[in-house]
């Protein structure tokens, strides 16, 4: 299973600094969406550039003009780019038609999704090389939340998936369990006193 840095930072400089701490830990590194918005597409060149050998994950929450807001991301150096599961089925193909033409990828992030089980085999169907199971940090933030949701519909979907939603050393083991691909992780490491100790004990966590 991979691991996958989501940082929620707002500056380059910070993005840059966070990723060289926790690269040796981690495999891809995703640039989150009030980043992408604060800094421009400019810090996913500057990433991809300072990490060549990572993908890099540029977090759109594409909605609309899929074809148009991939193309622009491939192009400044993204690996994958998210679209919502939320968006027409038309966005969704038109992401996937940018990504077929720059050899990268399409994940669909199925934040606000009801029947996220139901979605991810649809949005696998038109293309998408795999789906986030995603709570955001908003849903995190109530009372009584889990990632026992999450990692049931990923395992009913029976489709390529990752997780993310408060992913942590406590619960990267079920995490793995689930059949997740990817963990994702994001507040456990920008949020550690030490990035580099805390990227290297969510690897630890991680059976082979």
């Amino acid at each position: 299973m991979k691991i996958q840095f989501a940082m929620d930072t707002l500056t380059t400089e910070a993005a840059l600094e966070l990723a060289a701490a926790a690269a040796d830990s981690v495999d891809i590194l995703e640039l989150g969406t009030p980043l992408i918005k604060s800094a421009g597409l400019s810090v996913v060149t500057a990433m991809k550039e300072a990490h060549p050998d990572k993908i890099v994950f540029a977090d759109m929450k594409t909605m609309d003009a899929g074809e148009l807001e991939a193309d622009i991301a491939f192009a400044a150096g993204a690996d994958l780019v998210t679209v919502l599961g939320v968006a027409d089925d038309s966005t969704i193909v038109g992401a996937v038609k940018a990504a077929t033409k720059h050899g990268k990828g399409i994940v669909v992030d199925l934040i606000g999704v009801a029947d996220k089980a139901a979605r991810a085999k649809e949005v696998v169907a038109l293309g998408a090389e795999f789906v986030e199971m995603h709570s955001g940090l908003d849903e995190q933030a109530q009372e009584g939340y889990t990632l026992d949701g999450l990692l049931t519909a990923g395992r009913a979907s029976g489709v390529p998936f990752s997780v993310a939603g408060g992913v942590n050393v406590d619960s990267i083991a079920a995490v793995q369990a689930s059949g997740a691909q990817i963990a994702v992780a994001g507040g456990a490491i920008y949020g550690a006193d030490d990035v580099s100790a805390a990227a290297a004990a969510l690897r630890a966590g991680v059976t082979a």
